[in-house]
């Protein structure tokens, strides 16, 4: 592909709690890029969070001289409040809607790509125009050999994790384009034209699962989502930062079923839903969630919180081109463990075979 003829990537970087290691991060990750630089945007979207100010400080300090040198041109977008996740993400993504790129690459602040990561991306997504979301392969940092996510996967009852956590890198078996239940948002590119067309993340997600809903609202209207094995992005995950939002989690797990699945289908869904909700209050009380637990009812008790989420499953309802049947082929029946400390012995000899049992039949069941 000729220089001038590749596309325009806008990268955007939202920073979301300070740690100047994770800029360093980026920032070393950027200069060796192979991508032509100047089809590049770094667009650094600043959350204010911890320490006032203190990101922009070091932005100023240490990315700023570097731009359109070392690195690719860097925009900066200070925010005046917390956006959260989504709408953080969302800053850079109409940036780059109003400045004509192509595509737009999501960044999470605790990773960075490999030099030679961004070619398989627009390879990818040029060549194939039903694919909406190509998320890289995430290996963890600094355990490299190790895998952080292949692509994540969606339980029916809504319960979302990584594939292939802490899996050895060289036990993957995936071809170099491999379709995934729904991309991770720490490293995924989408085109702007999707994004104009059918808009970008949830705000009302806040965090967690608005990467679940945007890949599965794409894939209701006929796109789909893969994996990109051969474009490597190394992530400093750690779950236990993940289990301290349970109530996020929680509360939006609830969001996905209601908008993706038609009335029967919940129906059904029901008696096995209960029995997780039973057993989801006594793991709350023995970790110690249980007000967490309490906020998530306190929230659906709200009327005008189902007037807000009753509205986005009408709006979806009409733009879906898919069954029930076809979104379930996308979910999985067990509930896997991205992490020992967690081990539930219970869910994993009881509770996982029931429902995998519970799956079969309801796969069964669905035709529409």
């Amino acid at each position: 592909m000729i220089n001038d003829i590749k596309p325009k990537i806008a990268v955007v970087y939202l920073l979301y709690y300070h740690n100047p290691q994770h800029v360093d991060d980026f920032v070393s990750a950027f200069k060796k890029i192979t991508y032509p630089k100047d089809k590049i945007e770094l667009v650094i979207v600043s959350n204010p969070h911890l320490v006032e100010g203190s990101y922009l400080r070091y932005i100023e300090e240490n990315v700023i001289p570097l731009s359109g040198k070392e690195l690719p041109h860097v925009t900066i977008l200070a925010q005046k409040e917390n956006l959260g996740f989504s709408s953080g993400n969302n800053a850079g993504a109409d940036w780059a809607i109003e400045n004509n790129f192509d595509y737009v690459l999501f960044h999470n602040n605790d990773g960075f790509f490999a030099s030679n990561a961004i070619e398989p991306l627009v390879e990818t997504m040029e060549n194939d125009h039903e694919i909406g979301i190509a998320q890289s392969l995430l290996l963890l940092h600094p355990e490299t050999e190790l895998m952080n996510s292949s692509g994540n996967s969606l339980h029916f009852l809504g319960f979302g994790y990584c594939n292939n956590y802490r899996v050895p890198f060289e036990k993957l078996k995936a071809s170099a384009i491999e379709e995934i239940c729904y991309a991770s948002g720490a490293a995924m590119m989408v085109s702007l034209e999707l994004i104009k067309k059918y808009g970008a993340w949830d705000k009302d997600y806040f965090m967690y699962h608005e990467d679940t809903d945007w890949s599965f609202r794409l894939r209701s209207v006929g796109y789909k989502i893969v994996l990109v094995r051969d474009s490597v992005f190394y992530h400093k995950y750690q779950f236990s930062r993940s289990i301290e939002k349970f109530y996020w989690m929680e509360r939006n797990r609830f969001g996905i079923m209601l908008i993706f699945f038609k009335l029967p289908t919940l129906l059904l869904l029901m008696p096995i839903a209960i029995v997780m909700e039973i057993a989801l209050w006594i793991f709350a009380f023995n970790r110690g969630w249980w007000k967490q637990r309490i906020k998530v009812y306190q929230y659906w008790l709200k009327l005008e919180n189902w007037k807000l989420w009753l509205k986005k499953r009408k709006k979806l309802r009409k733009m879906s081109k898919v069954t029930d049947k076809y979104l379930l082929k996308y979910t999985v029946p067990e509930i896997k463990f991205q992490d020992e400390t967690v081990n539930n012995p219970v869910l994993k000899k009881i509770g996982n075979p029931i429902m995998k049992l519970y799956y079969k039949v309801l796969c069964f069941i669905v035709r529409w």
